[in-house]
């Protein structure tokens, strides 16, 4: 059973700071602001055992860009 209060982000930039990350809604879209946008991953099928527990995968799906 996994820890659905917190999520693996898979793909996306190399460099986000975070990779667990915490989860308000369970399956819904994660969007993290980063460098003047925002990154957007999407819930997967897939758990993955880390450190903090069996955690949901959310993949990288798109960028979206702040006006400015």
């Amino acid at each position: 059973m996994s820890d659905a209060t917190k999520a693996v982000l898979q793909g996306g930039p190399d460099d986000l700071p975070e990779r667990i990350v915490p989860l308000s809604t369970p399956g819904e879209d994660i969007k993290i602001p980063f460098r003047g946008g925002f990154e957007h991953f999407r819930a997967t099928t897939r758990e993955e055992e880390t450190g903090q527990g069996l955690l949901p995968v959310y993949e990288w799906w798109e960028r979206t860009e702040l006006p400015g």
